[in-house]
C-alpha cells in the first residue's frame, strides 16, 4: 500500500513542525513591505506556488529571476527554499539579501547548511532529500519528493494563517485569481 505509506511519511514530517512557528512566519510575511521568493527545480516550483498564493492573498510578491523582479531593499523579505540548503544560486541570493540588511527565511532540511547560516530565520522541514544523508528521515519516495510535498503543505498552512491575519476571504482571493484562463 503505497499511498498510506506516503501519507504516513508526510504526517511524520509535519508533526515535527510547530504550528506556532508557522504562525510567526505568517506574521513576519505580513509585516514585510515586499516578499521575494527563490528556489530551484522542484523546490522552485513549490516556491512559485507559494508566491502565487501570497499574491492571491494581497501580498506584493516577486519570484527571483523573473524579468519583472525589482531590486530588493529595506523592509523586504526573502523566502529561500533548498532541501539540502546547499543550492548555490539560492545560498548566494540569501547571502546577498542578508548583506543588504533584509530578512531571510530559509526553508531547508538541514539547519547546519550554508542556507541556514545565511538566514535570519529557518523553517526546518525534517524530510529526506535526494542526498539521503544519514540523519534524514527514511522514505520510499525518490529524490526530494517528501521535502517538496511537505513544503507545499507548510506553505499552504502559512497562507491560511496569513489570510486570517489579513482578514482575506476566499472571495477576496478569488478576485485576484487570474481571469486570463
Amino acid at each position: 500500500m503505497i499511498v498510506p505509506t506516503i501519507l504516513k511519511e508526510v504526517e511524520t514530517v509535519l508533526s515535527q513542525v510547530a504550528e506556532e512557528q508557522l504562525q510567526e512566519l505568517a506574521k513576519e510575511l505580513q509585516k514585510a513591505e515586499r516578499i521575494f521568493i527563490i528556489g530551484e527545480g522542484r523546490s522552485g516550483l513549490m516556491a512559485k506556488s507559494f508566491a502565487m498564493r501570497l499574491m492571491h492573498l494581497g501580498a506584493t510578491v516577486y519570484v527571483v529571476g523573473e524579468t519583472i523582479t525589482p531590486s530588493i531593499g529595506e523592509g523586504d523579505l526573502l523566502v529561500a527554499v533548498s532541501g539540502s540548503g546547499t543550492t548555490k544560486s539560492v545560498v548566494w541570493t540569501a547571502e546577498k539579501t542578508q548583506s543588504l540588511g533584509c530578512t531571510v527565511i530559509g526553508v531547508t532540511t538541514n539547519p547546519e547548511s550554508p542556507l541556514a547560516a545565511a538566514s535570519t530565520r529557518i523553517l526546518h522541514v525534517p524530510a529526506a532529500t535526494k542526498y539521503r544523508r544519514e540523519n534524514e528521515l527514511k522514505t520510499i519516495q525518490p529524490l526530494g519528493s517528501l521535502f517538496d510535498q511537505c513544503v507545499h503543505l507548510l506553505f499552504d498552512t502559512i497562507c491560511l494563517q496569513y489570510s486570517k491575519l489579513s482578514s482575506v476571504s476566499n472571495k477576496d482571493a478569488f478576485a485576484r485569481h487570474s481571469n486570463l484562463e
